[in-house]
């Protein structure tokens, strides 16, 4: 690896989401000299779309650190493998084992407001059946995603939310880069999108270093940017 030794934080935004919801967090990262980089995740299935994330960071000349958010904490697990990746922070996050799924994971914990409140729709395949893909209901989203974000901000969310295929939630991960490379967690202890419990088991069991921040919805990165931030700043300056 040459150029920049200052790892370039990657954000990888998760279901429901997009790369705009990482907003507040760049301009912290940027405003302490990190260079980021925020691609869109496909939300078509966990190997496509680690296969891309993994094909993002390794054109990037020098280290990276990669951060993923709910779903994108599947992502970083599998391609976090990707050799020039130094670091792994997840954000309220699935962190996974080689060979676990989304819904096995979920499954060892009470169910959260989540499942209850998606709705189906299809999308195209070529030379296929139609797949199924899903979104929160608007009227749902506010407290299920983002109960401390202001109300006139999550009803532009909830019309802009990024579907996710069904089948991610039964796909199972193919790696798990935390078992070689060092990781970071940050549990937000109001979620209502994925149940907290599973954020922490998952971190406890990649070995991370967890942040619980008290009062914080799955939107935590859009709702407390400088806090998130503040532990991709760790991870960097770490791995440095």
């Amino acid at each position: 690896m040459s150029g920049n030794t200052t790892p370039t934080a990657l954000l990888v935004h998760g279901a429901f989401a997009d790369a705009a919801s990482w907003s507040g967090v760049i301009a912290e990262l940027q405003n302490h000299g990190i260079p980021v980089v925020a691609p869109p995740n496909p939300l078509r299935s966990l190997a496509s779309d680690a296969a891309y994330i993994a094909s993002v960071a390794a054109q990037i000349d020098g280290p990276v650190v990669l951060v993923g958010h709910s779903y994108g904490g599947a992502v970083i697990t599998v391609a976090g493998t990707a050799r020039n990746v130094v670091g792994l922070v997840f954000v309220a996050a699935y962190v996974l084992e080689e060979g676990e799924s989304l819904g096995e994971l979920q499954g060892r914990f009470p169910d959260s407001p989540l499942g209850s409140s998606l709705k189906q729709a299809t999308y195209p395949v070529e030379g296929g059946d139609p797949a199924v893909e899903v979104t929160i209901v608007p009227e749902a989203f506010p407290s299920v995603f983002a109960a401390d974000v202001p109300a006139d901000v999550t009803k532009v969310l909830a019309v802009a939310q990024r579907p996710l295929a069904a089948g991610a939630f039964t796909e199972t991960a193919t790696a798990a880069a935390w078992k070689t490379k060092p990781s970071w967690a940050l549990v937000a202890a109001a979620d209502q999108a994925i149940n907290p419990e599973v954020e922490r088991f998952g971190a406890k069991r990649a070995g991370a270093t967890i942040l619980e921040v008290e009062g914080a919805s799955h939107a935590v990165a859009v709702s407390r940017p400088k806090v998130v931030a503040e532990l991709i700043r760790d991870a960097v300056r770490a791995t440095s």
